[in-house]
């Protein structure tokens, strides 16, 4: 034994011997080998993008490889990883989401390199493999490994429910053998993975305790099981096995997997299963035109249903491609009308409580048949929602899938529906043969009557004698249109019932002829009236009192408004000041009932100082027009004593407090010397002046003032501000810029921005400010406006 060459010696004597020279040579040649591999695929990738900076560049072959690497260059990348960023900016696909959404996420950009070169090399790998299981091994090598994952499985899923093992890598051929096939039915991870979209992430198999692939010898590792969906359709499961167990992996990641387990569906859906023997698998993919000759020999209604896909591949509807001869329509359209539309415009309720759209998605995912008993199902006819109860199936059969229904007995369900019908509608109805003389009354009419169900019915020519006096002539007339006319004929009279109880009713009824033309059988209907009777004449009552009111409340409109445009005109004649242009404006409410009490004045004192005012008295209606009427001539009369504005608005809030029944206002005061340019001015409450200035607009200070009427007494801070040439100041009320869905604040620099434009004239400038306004709570506005010359 001592005499035999070790391999595992030391260097110089293992290549020196035989076996170690051999030894050396394989390794060398598996290296080579992944190499090869390795350049294959990023040959692969970087060809995949000369073509498309060809296509994009419109150059040759040549000029985009001398593109390509000067590109490289100034990126500072290798030529790999600036490949992978040009197919990942062209393609906008799952994986170049995915890679963005790990830079995104990534602290560190060459990894995030890598990640995109993995993904896009286990891409390039899975579309060049001739098999499912070459797939397996590519994404085991280039995408999964880098991320700690020790094997991978893909199970491709049955139209039985049955999984079998596509292709695998990591696991032992015999442990891959005894798992070719999961019959249906049986719970395992993959199995799991089916239930949810996002699959399951379990941190270790032997927590779980559910068999798979490998459990022997990965017991203690984690599992992952996404399903493998495309354009809607679930083809089968990515399986993916870790040694340690698994901590919540970080959404990158997550979204990477996902991305993987897509790719496995495309391939399941492109190639097809091999027996273990290596037979192939037979696919059940009939034909559509199979599937409609079986929904035509079923006696349920059927709908052949195809899925109808977006642009981005993703199932977002299903279009009616066939429906049997027993499909009726909830609305009546014909069956030309339904066939060839999509199913939600159709049946747009399916996607509502009953979740029947969200089962037919479910079907075709996973080829899983559903079926429910007494299922309620609703459609929409004339916009009202009619529902009914079915027993449903829908199955997949190929890419379609076939939803049938049987609805509940009609017959029983609506005859429960039209008793309780004619109970909550008082209804009674009724059948006579006049030949015989039998008479049919339900049980609903001997209650109306007042009688018991073993009494005898009353015939229609006693109608008048069971009813009030009065109402013979209007019965009378009802008998001869219905039996000697023989037209349908109704009446309404009152019934006077054997209990004392009178009841307003209304009777309906049509003759019925034989087939000599002979009257042989009247049928009809009583219901009882009373409460819409009673309700008719209390309504009338109501209508008179509303019509009395709103000939009052039209009578006092009329009268404030006439009030108030007698004192507030629109517009006035202008002041004469020497220096100064005035201008008022003020716009009533558009809606009557509205009008308030919103006020301006602008006169010339005995001292020569212009008095400029604004206010806004609290409410609408009368009381608001007369409370503004005495401020608005309490100040004028204050003002010549030649006291300042706060002063005046300190005497005003006495007036609103005391003598105006307690009524509240807001108002601004001002004073305009027109020899020095400057005014005085104090604020109740109320919005500042705004003052322009070129071509800025701006608010004037905020100086204290409480609003008038609020406290017995009160004083008012003043302000003064020195105007110069061409300056324009506006004074206004709150209707001009309040607005229900925006702030104060909001509104007002609305307003400055409106007002900064200054058009040649002073009243042109107040015309445009009440055009552009914006305000939309339909309030008095007012204006003033005053320009130094």
């Amino acid at each position: 034994m001592d005499d035999q060459p070790s391999v595992h010696g030391n260097d110089r004597d293992g290549q020196s011997s035989p076996v170690g020279r051999l030894a050396a040579t394989v390794e060398r040649l598996r290296r080579e080998v992944r190499a090869a591999q390795a350049e294959a695929d990023g040959r692969a990738l970087i060809e995949l993008a000369k073509g498309i900076l060809v296509e994009r560049l419109g150059c040759g072959p040549a000029q985009a490889s001398r593109q390509l690497a000067e590109l490289t260059a100034q990126a500072g990348v290798t030529p790999l990883e600036f490949a992978v960023e040009v197919i990942n900016q062209a393609s906008r696909d799952r994986v170049s989401e995915v890679t963005s959404a790990f830079l995104a996420a990534t602290a560190d950009p060459p990894d995030g390199h890598s990640s995109a070169v993995r993904l896009r090399t286990a891409e390039s790998g899975a579309l060049a493999a001739q098999d499912t299981q070459a797939v397996a091994d590519s994404l085991l090598e280039h995408a999964l490994t880098p991320l700690g994952a020790e094997a991978v499985a893909i199970w491709a899923l049955g139209a039985d429910g049955s999984l079998a093992l596509a292709g695998s890598a990591g696991f032992s051929t015999a442990e891959a053998g005894r798992w070719r096939h999961v019959p249906p039915g049986v719970t395992t991870v993959a199995r799991r993975g089916l239930a949810e979209r996002t699959g399951q992430w379990i941190r270790s198999l032997s927590e779980t305790g559910l068999p798979s692939i490998g459990q022997h010898h990965h017991s203690d590792g984690g599992r992952v099981a996404v399903p493998a969906e495309t354009g809607g359709r679930i083809h089968g499961v990515l399986e993916i096995a870790w040694a340690a167990p698994l901590e919540p992996p970080p959404p990158p990641i997550v979204r990477q997997i996902e991305a993987l387990a897509e790719l496995c569906a495309h391939t399941l859906e492109t190639y097809a299963l091999h027996h273990p023997d290596g037979a192939p698998l037979p696919r059940v993919l009939p034909d559509v035109s199979e599937l409609m000759d079986l929904a035509d020999g079923l006696h349920d209604p059927a709908l052949v249903l195809v899925p109808h896909l977006d642009s981005g591949g993703h199932l977002v509807d299903f279009r009616i491609h066939h429906v049997n001869s027993r499909f009726l329509d909830p609305a009546g359209r014909p069956r030309g009308v339904v066939s060839g539309a999509l199913l939600l415009e159709a049946y747009p309720m399916a996607a509502g409580h009953s979740e029947l759209f969200e089962r037919m998605e479910r079907v075709y995912a996973t080829g899983e048949p559903f079926r429910a008993h007494r299922m309620r199902l609703t459609a929409l006819v004339d916009d009202v929602p009619l529902a009914a109860v079915a027993d449903i199936n829908i199955s997949r059969h190929g890419g379609s899938v076939l939803l049938i229904w049987r609805i509940e007995d009609e017959t029983a369900r609506l005859a429960s529906l039209l008793q309780h019908a004619q109970r909550l509608g008082r209804i009674g109805g009724f059948e006579e043969n006049l030949l015989t003389g039998e008479i049919t009354w339900n049980g609903q009419l001997y209650h109306l009557y007042g009688k018991q169900v073993s009494d005898a019915a009353v015939p229609l020519e006693e109608l008048p004698t069971h009813a009030h006096p009065d109402d013979a002539v209007a019965i009378g007339r009802f008998l001869r249109t219905l039996l000697h006319q023989r037209r349908p004929a109704s009446t309404a009279f009152r019934l006077q019932r054997p209990d004392g109880v009178t009841r307003h009713i209304r009777v309906v009824a049509e003759p019925v002829l034989d087939s000599a033309g002979q009257l042989y059988v009247v049928r009809g209907a009583y219901q009882d009236i009373s409460a819409h009777h009673w309700t008719e004449v209390a309504l009338a009552a109501t209508r008179d009192q509303l019509a009395h009111s709103e000939q009052q409340a039209s009578e006092r409109n009329r009268l404030t408004l006439q009030l108030q445009h007698a004192i507030m005109p629109p517009t006035r004649a202008p002041l004469e000041v020497p220096g100064l242009d005035v201008a008022v404006r003020y716009r009533p409410a558009e809606t009557q009932h509205l009008v308030g009490g919103d006020w301006y004045d602008a006169v010339v004192l005995p001292s020569r100082l212009v008095l400029l005012c604004v206010g806004d008295v609290a409410g609408h209606g009368i009381e608001a027009a007369t409370s503004m009427v005495v401020l608005r001539n309490a100040l004028r009369g204050l003002a010549v004593t030649g006291a300042g504005p706060g002063q005046l608005l300190s005497w005003l809030n006495m007036v609103a407090h005391h003598l105006t029944g307690a009524v509240t206002a807001t108002a601004v005061c001002g004073l305009y010397d027109p020899e020095s340019h400057t005014l005085r001015w104090a604020r109740a409450g109320h919005l500042p002046p705004v003052l322009v200035r070129g071509s800025d607009a701006a608010p004037l200070p905020l100086v204290k003032g409480l609003l008038l009427g609020a406290v017995p007494e009160a004083m008012y801070e003043e302000h003064e501000v020195q105007l110069a040439v061409d300056d324009t100041l506006l004074m206004y009320t709150d209707g001009l810029i309040e607005r229900r869905d925006r702030s104060v604040e909001e509104s007002l620099a609305q307003f400055l921005t409106i007002a900064r434009a200054v058009p040649p004239t002073l009243d042109q400038q107040l015309d445009r400010l009440l055009t552009h306004s914006r305000s939309d709570t339909d309030d008095d506005t007012c204006i003033v406006g005053i320009r130094v010359a």
